[in-house]
């Protein structure tokens, strides 16, 4: 137990699960029709021409889908990096600054993470030429996907520290308890579902 709290971070389990989020998504995205339609033509150049069409701050999606949908994104794959640090896996929201570099740390890995998502060879851009028509690809998620997650992150903490905990003393029932921690804290609980865990799973206790 002790060397699973003193190990260096798990870049191992950190690439294989944002792998499996990355894969589960672009997954769906291939069900829908306006994606396959875009899957003929030369990879490269409409890969490219994709990319050029990162323009502006908008990119035609809803307020609902850039302000909530994409922030929580970020929020799962700031839990991913979190959960695969044994430095920052047991922190708790407070003053310590140990804290806030943990969830420094996650905010810069879901940076990395909704980049690749937008731009990578593995993205939006590739598979789905999203950006070759004018107004579909902008700054809007590259900015408010890890800076929103962050706001996520913290909120979550906040609420697992403060309001799950006291509504766990209340009950003895493990299921209930397990409906707090998953009702509560959804971004974390998704992440804990990527690396293959319980999805009320927490380091911290």
């Amino acid at each position: 137990m002790l060397k699973s709290r003193t190990a260096g971070f798990q870049w191992k389990g950190a690439l294989l699960q944002s792998g499996f989020m990355l894969g589960t998504q672009h997954g769906l995205r291939m069900l829908t029709a306006e994606t396959r339609r875009e899957l003929d033509g030369p990879f490269f150049k409409d890969y490219w021409a994709s990319v050029c069409g990162l323009k502006g701050w908008g990119d035609g999606d809803g307020w609902l889908t850039n302000y909530v949908g994409h922030p929580m994104m970020g929020a799962v794959s700031g839990y991913i990096q979190i959960q695969n640090d044994p430095k920052g896996r047991r922190q708790e929201f407070g003053r310590d600054p140990a804290y806030w570099r943990s969830r420094l740390k996650a905010l810069g890995w879901a940076a990395a993470y909704s980049t690749q998502f937008e731009l990578g060879l593995i993205s939006e851009a590739s598979l789905g030429n999203v950006g070759q028509r004018p107004g579909t690809m902008g700054y809007v998620d590259l900015v408010i996907t890890p800076l929103g997650g962050f706001g996520f992150i913290i909120l979550e903490d906040i609420l697992d520290k403060y309001w799950i905990r006291k509504l766990e003393a209340r009950t003895s029932s493990r299921n209930t308890r397990g409906f707090y921690r998953i009702a509560l804290n959804p971004a974390r609980s998704v992440a804990n579902f990527f690396r293959l865990h319980h999805l009320y799973d927490r380091d911290s206790r």
